[in-house]
């Protein structure tokens, strides 16, 4: 359905065939949804059928009023289900009950360009492939424009479907700059042992005096890719002029432009600026599409320090890291368990000796207590032969914590008794010899 934007200089065009579009009212400004500017976001997809549900996740997100958003999808040369899911998901996105979540209009667009280059990361980012890939890739976004591109849109917004996080109101902060061509920072999270982080997107970048030199060098269709050895252009990128701290509003003039989220006025578009599928100036595609957009007066700029997050897709080295690590993980968790059984079999017979030690001390005092009983014993009875005289009471033994007396002492009528026992005794030898004295008088005199 196309939607007329009626000048009221125009009232006489009245038939229902005829649509009359002021231009001047799609100009694109920087405060667009107070304005209620129509967007078209244009997404390209081949074999995305992985990408979609996180891609539809962040357009439900978006802030900008959907009703003023209008979806276009480009399906090429997948082999996926890509377009089926699709369908699914966007059904469902405009069935939604929120009044607020459904999108303006919606175009699905097949057509396959014969694109050869396989999606895995290694050919898709192979140097060989890079010159006919963005050519081929250049020629899906022009024909996914000229045929979603109406006379009511006052943006164009291209935005890739593997982008992981961006803000939601992505289209309102870039909006507001109110420049012809925008685009953010583009990084990609890495895990710890790549270092976290890095960035992702090479073509935004100024042009250096090199890279013109290098230009100037190649045949009249090459095209020169950023981010390669094979071509050393020294230019400064935007991607590494990123301070997680500056200002996320900084501007900063550019010559190429990546194309994983770019925001530009309609009007960059309709003054013919596009993406050239051939060398313009040595480049192709996107950045070829900023140094035409360059080249035609419009303004070019990147944000270093906003920036939003590519997923992460490992490349065959990075496979092969990783099942190196998992089977360095294997090995270690094996080490481990077999280094904690191996700790809780000596625990066992720590254990084990412990215990026998301390039976063994146990015996030990046992016996020491008797042999100490055992000499006590003794010491008493030399007493009671003439040794040295020790009251009993005196003698002490050890028990536990204690001191007591090894003889208990007697109480004070045992000892009166033995008193008396004792001196009521006879002298046995005296008595005898008067006992024979008085029997035997003569025997005295013999003596």
């Amino acid at each position: 359905m196309s939607l007329g934007l009626f000048s009221t200089t125009h009232d006489d065009l009245s038939l229902e065939t005829v649509r009359y579009y002021d231009l001047s009212d799609v100009q694109g400004t920087a405060m667009g949804w107070h304005r209620e500017e129509r967007v078209l976001m244009c997404t390209p997809l081949r074999d995305a059928q992985a990408h979609l549900p996180m891609f539809f996740s962040h357009l439900r997100n978006l802030t900008y009023p959907h009703h003023l958003i209008d979806l276009a999808f480009l399906v090429s040369d997948s082999k996926d289900n890509t377009l089926s899911l699709l369908s699914s998901l966007l059904t469902d996105l405009q069935n939604d009950e929120d009044p607020k979540m459904p999108f303006g209009e919606i175009s699905v667009i097949e057509k396959d360009f014969g694109q050869q280059v396989n999606q895995d990361v290694e050919s898709r980012h192979g140097f060989a492939a890079q010159a006919s890939r963005r050519k081929l890739m250049a020629q899906a976004r022009n024909w996914l424009l000229s045929a979603t591109l109406r006379p009511t849109h006052s943006w164009v917004y291209w935005r890739d479907a593997d982008v992981e996080t961006a803000p939601f109101t992505i289209l309102e902060d870039l909006m507001r700059h109110n420049k012809d061509v925008i685009v953010p920072n583009v990084w990609r999270p890495l895990p710890d042992w790549l270092g976290g982080e890095q960035p992702y997107d090479l073509n935004s970048w100024q042009e250096s005096e090199t890279a013109l030199a290098l230009a100037d060098s190649l045949d009249e269709d090459a095209v020169i890719v950023e981010g390669y050895a094979e071509y050393a252009t020294w230019r400064p990128h935007l991607a590494y002029l990123r301070d997680p701290y500056g200002d996320p509003d900084m501007e900063l003039e550019i010559d190429g432009v990546g194309g994983v989220s770019i925001l530009a006025k309609a009007k960059v578009f309709r003054s013919g600026v596009h993406f050239p599928a051939f060398s313009f100036e040595k480049h192709a595609e996107t950045e070829a599409f900023g140094k035409m957009a360059k080249r035609m007066q419009y303004s070019v700029v990147g944000l270093p320090h906003y920036t939003i997050w590519h997923l992460y897709e490992p490349s065959v080295d990075d496979l092969r890291h990783m099942e190196e690590m998992e089977q360095e993980k294997k090995q270690r968790e094996a080490k481990e368990k077999e280094e904690k059984a191996e700790a809780e079999r000596q625990q066992k017979l720590k254990d084990r000796f412990k215990d026998s030690t301390e039976e063994w001390e146990k015996d030990g005092a046992e016996v020491k207590k008797k042999m100490d009983k055992t000499e006590q014993t003794q010491q008493a009875d030399k007493v009671g032969k003439g040794q040295p005289k020790v009251a009993a009471e005196d003698l002490e033994v050890e028990t536990g914590n204690e001191r007591r007396p090894a003889i208990p002492a007697k109480s004070e009528k045992e000892a009166t008794g033995a008193a008396s026992a004792k001196d009521s005794k006879p002298n046995t030898q005296k008595e005898k010899t008067r006992q024979d004295s008085s029997s035997n008088p003569n025997k005295k005199l013999q003596q």
